[in-house]
């Protein structure tokens, strides 16, 4: 029994030690390799909540990669400036637009009030008076006599 367990103890050391120095021609271990960032914001499109929601960092020694993550919030950074540029754009034309429709010089030139007319006979000739006008108030007709 003693013989059994030193073979066994030569068979386990001579593994080892084959699998440390590298018995073969690949070496001992490859090196394992390096985590990096697989960038998933799109480049073609403005990003989204769902893009910058998929963004994960490979963690290192001393947390992220200080330069991947200075190069996404660098983006986030400028898109976010554009939009918001865009934005006071779009804004600042609306305001010119609304403003040019309220004291336009001509806004209210030619405009006559509809009012409603109905056809009379009086002593057997036709003749439009005047209902009601544009607020719903008893008109003049045309000769100027309250209805």
């Amino acid at each position: 029994m003693f013989l059994f367990l030193v073979v066994a103890l030569l068979v386990v050391v001579g593994a080892v030690t084959l699998a440390v120095i590298g018995g073969g021609e690949s070496g001992a271990l490859p090196d394992a390799a390096p985590e990096r960032f697989t960038d998933p914001l799109p480049p073609d499109r403005p990003l989204r909540r769902a893009d910058v929601d998929l963004v994960r960092f490979p963690m290192t020694l001393r947390g992220y990669h200080m330069g991947e993550v200075d190069d996404v919030l660098g983006r986030l950074g400028a898109e976010l400036a554009e939009r918001d540029a865009r934005i006071a754009e779009l804004e600042a034309a609306l305001a010119g637009a609304q403003a040019t429709a309220v004291a336009g010089p001509a806004l209210f030139e030619g405009y006559e009030p509809r009012v409603a007319r109905d056809k009379v006979v009086e002593d057997g000739v036709v003749q439009d008076k005047v209902v009601q006008d544009a607020a719903g108030e008893n008109a003049r007709d045309e000769k100027g006599d309250d209805q």
